[in-house]
């Protein structure tokens, strides 16, 4: 049995504050084997560049998976192919940098894998990921059993979808992206935990991590503005899953909300 972290996206410098301060105790306290986190927001609230990734994997990360603002830092371009650890959405297409999953290592030889795949209704029209998903798991399947998937996408039709439909095939799939956590965690018949959405690492007091007044002036006016990410009370949010190392199917999934 082992226990794994997954980490709601975390933004801008608030996100990693936080991490900093929380991710040292809730790892003692749950006893985790493994944490992985989103971190596609992490740079200001938009992409990330090496030195956040090395930051947030200096802080307790095992692996950092991506989304839609993937190359919103165009020094990753040059970083994440050397990066087996940060990947981005495995449909984006054949030849783009880096890959859509990693098989990690944990100390006790059991191996992890991860998938990073986008959802394309109302965000970039990638391909498919239900036409793709089904060959990565295969390619996982040879190195494990156990594996985790951080479908980033907007609609909840169409992550709730790909839950039912990976469900008995992966440990769990866990939706980002919408940066609010949703309260619909369970573990589905086949075996597969699901939520969702796991929720944001940031700024408490924000509009999806952004100034609130920011965010409020471009409803009023519907003129552009650029989005700043907010200061303050910070929240960290995730699921913790309990995942059977010999079947790979999950035990449990438990939300966690911290506060600083």
């Amino acid at each position: 049995m082992i226990k794994v972290l997954v980490v709601g996206d975390i933004v801008g410098n608030t996100g990693r504050t936080v991490i900093k301060k929380l991710l040292p105790q809730i790892s003692r306290e749950h006893n985790l084997d493994m944490i992985i986190a989103n971190g596609e927001n992490a740079a200001g609230g938009i992409g990330i560049t090496k030195e956040i990734a090395e930051e947030l994997f200096n802080n307790n990360i095992d692996v950092i998976t991506m989304g839609n603002h993937t190359w919103d830092k165009k020094e990753i371009l040059s970083y994440i192919g050397s990066q087996p650890n940060l990947i981005r959405p495995a449909n984006y297409p054949l030849g783009t940098p880096g890959k859509g999953y990693t098989v990690f290592n944990l100390k006790n030889n059991i191996k992890v894998g991860v998938v990073n795949i986008s959802g394309v209704v109302f965000l970039p029209p990638l391909i498919p990921p239900f036409l793709i998903i089904d060959k990565v798991i295969a390619e996982l399947k040879k190195e494990c059993q156990i594996i985790i998937v951080d479908f980033h996408a907007e609609a909840t039709s169409e992550k709730i979808a790909m839950g039912w439909y990976l469900d008995g095939k992966v440990s769990a799939v866990v939706g980002t992206h919408t940066h609010v956590q949703t309260a619909d965690e369970r573990i589905l018949p086949g075996g597969t935990a699901y939520i969702t959405d796991i929720g944001m690492t940031g700024p408490r007091d924000s509009v999806l991590g952004i100034k609130k007044e920011i965010a409020i002036n471009k409803f009023l006016t519907q003129m552009p503005v650029k989005f700043e990410t907010a200061d303050g009370l910070g929240q960290l949010n995730g699921v913790i899953l309990t995942i059977d190392s010999a079947t790979g199917l999950a035990i449990s999934i438990t939300r966690i909300q911290e506060f600083i």
